[in-house]
């Protein structure tokens, strides 16, 4: 027991810990870059599922838009088939230039929720249910109306029957985007662009606000068991 609480194995163990540390600190960019790299190949590969997911989903509504054109499809594999043989494999990727500017949502989201908890912790020594509750509603509030014509345009290419620039449809470029978000403005001005916005705020806001809540609890409980003190940067 001796041998374990020695000097020599207290030095042993600060090297550790700073040699943690520092690795930590120098590759923690090669982390987020391998997080972000993530989020590019999970829309990659996702994008086509939700394509046809969005189409089986929205066919046989009625739209009042002219420039839709109705689909007609018996299931997931003759949605498929059909899409590759009349629009073409890529047309399964519309849709992926959105998606992945939307990768950033959660990196907006918590970006404003660490700087609102950084506010209220210069004015109190801890934050309620409550408090974390608000931010966490209004940092998700805000990434979801920052981002929300990018998911408006998202879902335009994904389900993609649509007469509008129909000589670059492909992938969702970057020009078709800026081409649907200016045929969205000049039809139904500023406010076209976030038609909807409240049922996805309904829907999201207090999910995150929620996940924050019990994130800070479990955190909370994690260093009181481990005997530790939680340290705040005010």
């Amino acid at each position: 027991m001796s041998s374990v609480l020695s000097y020599e194995s207290l030095v042993h163990a600060v090297a550790g810990a700073v040699g943690s540390m520092t690795a930590m600190t120098v590759f923690f960019p090669l982390d987020t870059a391998r997080l972000r790299l993530q989020g590019v190949v999970n829309v990659l590969l996702t994008t086509p599922l939700w394509v046809v997911n969005t189409r089986l989903k929205l066919q046989g509504a009625k739209f009042r838009n002219e420039d839709i054109v109705p689909t007609n499809y018996k299931g997931i594999i003759d949605a498929f088939h059909q899409i590759i043989r009349d629009e073409g494999v890529l047309a399964l990727w519309n849709g992926t230039f959105p998606s992945l500017l939307l990768v950033f949502n959660p990196a907006i989201q918590f970006m404003f929720y660490e700087g609102l908890k950084r506010q209220l912790l210069k004015k109190k020594m801890k934050l309620s249910s409550l408090d974390v509750f608000i931010i966490g509603a209004i940092a998700k509030a805000i990434a979801t109306t920052v981002t929300y014509p990018m998911q408006t345009v998202q879902s335009i290419l994904r389900f993609g029957r649509h007469r509008l620039n129909p000589e670059n449809r492909t992938l969702g470029s970057l020009r078709n985007v800026l081409f649907l978000l200016h045929q969205r403005v000049k039809r139904f001005g500023i406010i076209g662009l976030y038609k909807g916005l409240e049922a996805k705020l309904l829907q999201t806001v207090l999910t995150a606000a929620l996940m924050f809540l019990v994130y800070e609890k479990l955190t909370a409980a994690t260093f009181t068991v481990m005997g530790l003190k939680r340290t705040h940067k005010h």
